[in-house]
């Protein structure tokens, strides 16, 4: 397998419900008129607590500085886990549980923070870029390193780390956070950029000014219907996820969804945001298709599992 460290250099930011009028000019001018700035990775995740923002150097310029956007003290990477080489849009990609078990579990043993973002096309770990040498030192035992310069794949540096590292033992991580699942269920999806001009007043009104329909399906046995919606344009790729209410009200023509027509339940862990500490993922769109996630993979916000399997805690 090779682990690719992509070009971007990314800020992770939060913005309060109440203060998204502040920046929705910015927001909307990177979803929607990429054409018109520089900016090649951008993710808007809108969670029942704030908005969270993912945006590389370019497309941060187009936010207002502001008290009411909360930046991570860090600048992050993105790295890609890919099998045949090649760029994330055309190589095989990796499943999210393989990527827990030979990417975030052994970075938290060596208690470096991850934050990790599933979009439709493949999955993206995030590691401060002053963690980088240890990374790969940590990694490199398991994957061929390549680093992406100028759009060209090239293998990566010695970063000359080595020394400090030691092999932690191997013991049972407790799960220490509570567990719920909301009544939604959600859908990974996605659409052509051609077709972003058809479905942008209804993509705007979602992101901005709705507050989503209850499930009609939903029991009395879960947690109630939760506020969830996510949007990624990435290298020119659309992402969404979304729950199959929000779902009814886009074209069905316009859409990219798998034959089975698969829907996904969500697990949230704790109830408030686990932050960044160490041997923490913090994951918005963290897939698990064979429906057991692994108690390392249970260590951030949020999961999305198969609506038909049952997760066991």
């Amino acid at each position: 397998m090779e682990l690719h460290i992509l070009e971007h250099r990314l800020q992770v930011a939060s913005v309060a419900k109440e203060s998204i009028p502040l920046f929705t000019y910015g927001l909307i001018k990177l979803a929607f008129l990429s054409s018109k700035t520089r900016c090649k990775f951008f993710s808007l995740t809108e969670t029942p607590e704030d908005y969270t923002i993912i945006v590389d150097e370019e497309g941060f310029l187009e936010l207002p500085s502001s008290e009411h956007l909360s930046v991570a003290d860090a600048t992050w990477l993105a790295l890609n886990v890919v099998s045949g080489g090649g760029s994330f849009s055309s190589s095989q990609p990796i499943g999210v549980t393989k990527i827990a078990k030979s990417v975030i579990a052994p970075l938290a043993d060596q208690n470096i923070s991850v934050f990790m973002l599933s979009t439709y096309q493949t999955d993206f770990i995030l590691v401060r870029e002053r963690d980088l040498p240890f990374v790969t030192h940590t990694l490199s035992s398991e994957f061929t390193i390549l680093r992406v310069v100028n759009g060209e794949t090239v293998a990566a540096e010695n970063l000359g780390i080595t020394n400090g590292f030691v092999k932690p033992k191997l013991v049972q991580r407790p799960v220490i956070h509570p567990l719920s699942s909301p009544s939604n269920r959600f859908c990974v999806t996605s659409l052509d950029p051609d077709t972003l001009p058809a479905v942008a007043t209804l993509l705007m009104d979602v992101m901005f000014y709705s507050n989503g329909v209850k499930d009609p399906m939903a029991t009395g046995d879960d947690c109630g219907h939760i506020r969830f919606f996510s949007f990624s344009l990435i290298e020119g790729y659309i992402s969404l996820v979304m729950d199959v209410q929000t779902q009814q009200r886009f074209p069905s023509n316009l859409l990219f969804t798998s034959a089975s027509g698969e829907l996904w339940k969500m697990v949230r862990i704790g109830g408030q945001p686990l932050g960044f500490g160490p041997r923490r993922e913090h994951q918005w769109c963290h897939q698990c298709p064979e429906g057991q996630p692994s108690r390392e993979a249970l260590e951030g916000p949020l999961l999305l599992l198969p609506a038909a399997a049952r997760a066991q805690p």
